[in-house]
């Protein structure tokens, strides 16, 4: 008889504990939105859905926007107050940008008037405007002379993105702003950092399937982002590290509470690298996706040390790999 009502018990506690994690993940559903446009903008080698997003060119270079899956031919308008739009055909663009490094957001409308896109750009300080080490005083340091034999995601950056006091709110990805990925070296602004927009897609890609999967964040907390070579060098990383190309971000999700480490994902009481390994294995199952091909990279996950919690690294290599 102690036997039998123990195993009740046991089948109303194991009961309680879904239907509590059921309300969890209900009272999440509908929180996050993923900030898609109804329409798809193609731009150099990427396609993006999202209604922001940053894009990086260098000053006067001409970039190429095309609208995809409209079904009327006049369906969009794109607005610039500044650049040059060189040529304008039914759903595409071509639109040179300033001279003058900064930020100039473009606006692509639905003639609906019911959706449109904003695409922030960013004209970049070019890469042949660092003297010794050094760009407006914020040391770079030097890149490495990057060897034949490795691949184009390897090449040095063409330019860098000039951070300020004014523009590091900005959001560059519905859930990321411009400051999460600022180096972490000493210095004050004006700042510099690189970032492929491959990243960013990425980054959004795995916080929309981590919240589809009950895990609630409003955005990844960067880590480390980019890193110059002069703090790469410092922290004692790999001389390549996908840093300093702007192509990796470590991350964390820190949402409840907000205290500055990882959150207990798990629900064990713990907070280890059990919880980062969670974080990890929803990104390994995408890796399986063939629309995922893209965004291959690097994968890893770090456990808590003195100086930080545990984390995950990402990265668009352009090839799968763990470590």
């Amino acid at each position: 008889m102690g036997q039998h009502l123990f195993y009740q018990v046991r089948l109303i506690l194991v009961v309680v504990f879904l239907s509590l994690t059921v309300l969890k993940l209900d009272s999440h559903a509908g929180k996050f939105d993923p900030g898609k446009a109804g329409f798809r903008i193609k731009f150099k080698n990427e396609i993006s859905t999202y209604r922001i997003l940053a894009i990086f060119v260098l000053p006067q270079e001409q970039l190429h926007l095309q609208a995809l899956n409209s079904k009327d031919q006049a369906a969009f308008k794109l607005k610039a107050t500044q650049g040059n739009i060189i040529t304008e055909k039914p759903d595409q663009w071509l639109w040179q940008a300033p001279a003058k490094p900064g930020l100039y957001p473009i606006t692509i409308l639905h003639s609906s008037g019911q959706d449109s896109m904003r695409l922030n750009i960013f004209v970049m300080v070019p890469f042949d405007s660092v003297e010794k080490g050094r760009l407006k005083g914020c040391y770079i340091g030097d890149y490495p002379e990057i060897p034949e034999s490795y691949s184009e995601k390897y090449k040095t950056p063409s330019g860098f993105i000039e951070l300020t006091e004014q523009n590091q709110d900005v959001w560059i990805a519905p859930h990321f702003q411009l400051k999460q990925f600022i180096c972490k070296q000493s210095g004050g602004f004006p700042k510099y950092t690189v970032l492929e927009e491959r990243l960013l897609l990425k980054l959004e890609l795995i916080l929309e399937t981590i919240n589809a999967r009950g895990i609630y964040c409003k955005t990844l907390t960067i880590m480390s982002g980019y890193r110059t070579p002069f703090y790469n060098k410092e922290i004692g990383n790999v001389k390549f590290s996908r840093h300093i190309f702007g192509a990796a971000a470590d991350f964390y999700i820190d949402e409840s509470p907000q205290d500055g480490e990882m959150d207990d994902v798990n629900g064990d009481g713990k907070i280890d690298i059990r919880d980062a390994q969670i974080l990890s294995d929803h990104i390994e199952s995408l890796s399986e996706e063939l629309f995922y091909e893209p965004f291959q990279g690097g994968l890893a996950v770090y456990k808590q040390t003195a100086s930080h919690g545990p984390f995950v690294h990402v990265d668009v290599r352009g090839y799968k790999v763990g470590w």
